[in-house]
């Protein structure tokens, strides 16, 4: 994986601020596609990435009702994770077909499953996520990836250029913020867009918890495979849990606003320090988002045991209060409430892309899945720096983090000192070039 310079980028910085704005657009491609599979094709489906969000994004897209689907090729850095991931499904029958010579273990595997699917599953550490895309869009190939779609400057604008390119091409594109394909959350945001409760002015998101998992060390691993094998503590890898979690968040706040915030404003720290369990990332992030018009989103999120836990989204508007599933004046009084079905999201978000395959159904959500991870980035910036961040001059910076080569005995970016910690980005010393 080598760098480029911006010259051979398919989207100009400056071209990025244009896209990000309109989310649209198109350029030329590459080559030409069949964009649509009949109801009696079998698709094949590539997974890149077996660990556990990519074996649950497996099992649903192999239970779409009534589509023709099996799984034929499948990558992983680490040949544990496939031997689990088709554990998982091997009760699927007639819908796993992935002999040995079809499984692709290392950081070099995804080029291999492209040659033997049409419809592609990226769920890899996220870090990865612009480079593989890139890579499945020139292919040819329908995408499901998981959020989010970038965790820097350069990883949004590869993003923004492959989804221009997808468009082209008529492929379709699903990313895994499943919110938007849930039902109470859309049936929310059309009463918003009804103007239920006014314009809004202001919103709080958090996604505020627990700590997460850790992975310990292993006997004879470089540090490299150490790191992308506990990849969740790695800014390289993750993006922070601000992107790796709480983008949840913050993309609902772009949704329900129709708008992308200008500025970031914000702090954060590293408190809870477990012994044994060195970490690169922050535990917490408070972050103040402006949109256009002055509009404010105050932003939360927390990963460290103790206090509540509280995972939602809430917006005041000139008439009222808006939670997800119920809407009040401010007096209490309830405008509306929701009282409809509650499907699967995660499911929906695959039959929606089957159907979108196999009818030729316009659906690109890679624009909106680069902006919100882009703007959970902004926050990082902004805590990571402790200096107001501006989205615009933020995407045009020359921000990259993932490594311009990358093996297993590449050195990576962070590394630990003699007692086995990482440092931890510090405001006053904090450098985002």
């Amino acid at each position: 994986m080598s760098r480029r310079s911006d010259s051979e980028l398919s989207v100009t910085r400056r071209d990025a601020i244009r896209v990000a704005g309109a989310l649209g657009g198109a350029i030329a491609a590459h080559q030409a596609v069949h964009s649509q599979t009949p109801s009696t094709e079998v698709i094949r489906v590539g997974l890149i990435g077996a660990g556990g969000r990519g074996t649950g994004a497996l099992k649903q897209t192999l239970s779409v009702p009534g589509s023709n689907v099996k799984v034929t090729a499948i990558a992983d850095a680490f040949e544990d994770r496939i031997k689990a991931a088709l554990k998982a499904v091997e009760n699927m029958e007639g819908k796993v077909d992935v002999p040995e010579d079809r499984r692709f273990k290392g950081l070099d595997g995804y080029q291999k499953v492209l040659e033997h699917c049409d419809m592609v599953i990226l769920a890899t550490p996220p870090g990865f996520r612009p480079y593989h895309f890139e890579a499945a869009i020139k292919a040819g190939k329908h995408v499901f990836m998981e959020k989010p779609v970038c965790i820097d400057s350069f990883g949004a604008r590869l993003c923004l250029a492959a989804a221009k390119l997808a468009d082209e091409k008529k492929l379709k594109v699903v990313v895994g913020l499943q919110r938007r394909y849930d039902g109470v959350y859309r049936a929310t945001f059309e009463k918003v867009r009804e103007g239920l409760a006014g314009d809004l002015i202001g919103g709080q998101v958090y996604w505020n918890g627990s700590g997460i998992w850790y992975r310990a060390r292993q006997q004879d691993q470089t540090e490299m495979q150490f790191q992308v094998h506990n990849w969740y503590h790695f800014n390289w890898l993750c993006g922070d849990h601000i992107c790796e979690q709480h983008v949840h968040n913050i993309d609902v706040a772009n949704w329900f606003l129709g708008k992308l915030p200008e500025l970031a404003f914000g702090v954060g720290g590293r408190q809870n320090r477990v012994p044994g369990q060195p970490s690169e990332i922050y535990d917490h992030h408070a972050v103040n988002f402006t949109y256009p018009g002055g509009v404010k989103i105050a932003s939360q999120c927390r990963q460290f045991p103790g206090g509540d836990g509280r995972v939602n989204e809430e917006f005041q508007g000139t008439k009222g209060y808006v939670r997800i599933g119920h809407i009040t004046d401010y007096a209490g009084n309830t405008l509306w409430k929701y009282d409809g079905p509650k499907p699967n999201a995660y499911q929906i978000e695959h039959d929606a892309l089957h159907d979108a395959i196999r009818n030729d159904k316009p659906l690109n959500d890679a624009y909106y899945g680069t902006t919100s991870s882009f703007s959970a980035v902004l926050g990082r910036m902004a805590t990571y720096s402790g200096k107001e961040q501006n989205y615009a001059r933020a995407l045009e910076q020359d921000y990259r983090t993932m490594p311009e080569t990358l093996t297993w005995e590449t050195t990576p970016p962070v590394v630990p000192d003699k007692d086995g910690n990482y440092p931890i980005p510090m405001p006053s010393s904090f450098r985002i070039t």
